[in-house]
């Protein structure tokens, strides 16, 4: 019994840490570099091989969580961050031309209240400025929930590396996100009358 919570708690110690730190060849020149989240900032780190392991960081994130992990992507990595009803998403690739890690993208999704008002998703891409955004409002007079057109617009941002990467970042995103939900909403009350 004994050796099997010994095993236990090896595997979940280093199933935690493995969610913490990612090794992959994130610059394209074929050496493993290192990506992980600063215990003491919360904050991004990156060390690229092309740069010879120089730290890159991101801002000091306030807000970050032990749901908050760093996962591989295609062609880079994302940082999550997952509450119980709600989180985000943020895509980072190199960018070989300017060689830099850049965001490219953030995504984010609500499960809304108990009536599932305000649940559903979005994203942009950074690349691009699209934006799409599938949401839902619960109807208070029909007792039901009522699925939002998708929203589909143009969301520009300014070119965003992962020094000058912040929670801010993201927030900024949320809270256009949220002026087009609330506005796509209140055009969906008024047609629906």
């Amino acid at each position: 019994m004994q050796n099997v919570l010994i095993i236990l708690l090896v595997f979940c110690s280093t199933y935690g840490f493995s969610q913490k730190k990612l090794v992959k060849d994130i610059d394209f020149d074929g050496i493993q570099d290192t990506t992980y989240l600063d215990s003491q900032t919360a904050g991004i780190i990156c060390k690229l091989s092309g740069q010879g392991f120089k730290k890159v960081k991101t801002k000091v994130f306030e807000t970050s969580s032990d749901n908050a992990h760093i996962e591989g992507t295609k062609n880079g990595f994302e940082y999550r961050c997952n509450w119980m009803r709600a989180g985000y998403a943020n895509q980072f690739r190199y960018n070989k031309a300017l060689k830099k890690v850049e965001l490219i993208g953030m995504s984010r999704y609500e499960f809304g209240n108990a009536a599932n008002d305000g649940s559903g998703e979005s994203s942009v891409n950074l690349l691009t400025g699209d934006y799409i955004g599938n949401w839902n409002y619960f109807d208070e007079a029909k007792k039901r929930l009522i699925k939002i057109p998708a929203i589909k617009t143009k969301m520009p941002f300014e070119k965003v590396f992962l020094e000058n990467f912040s929670e801010e970042t993201y927030f900024n995103y949320a809270d256009r996100c949220s002026k087009l939900y609330e506005k796509a909403k209140l055009q969906m009350q008024k047609r629906n009358g």
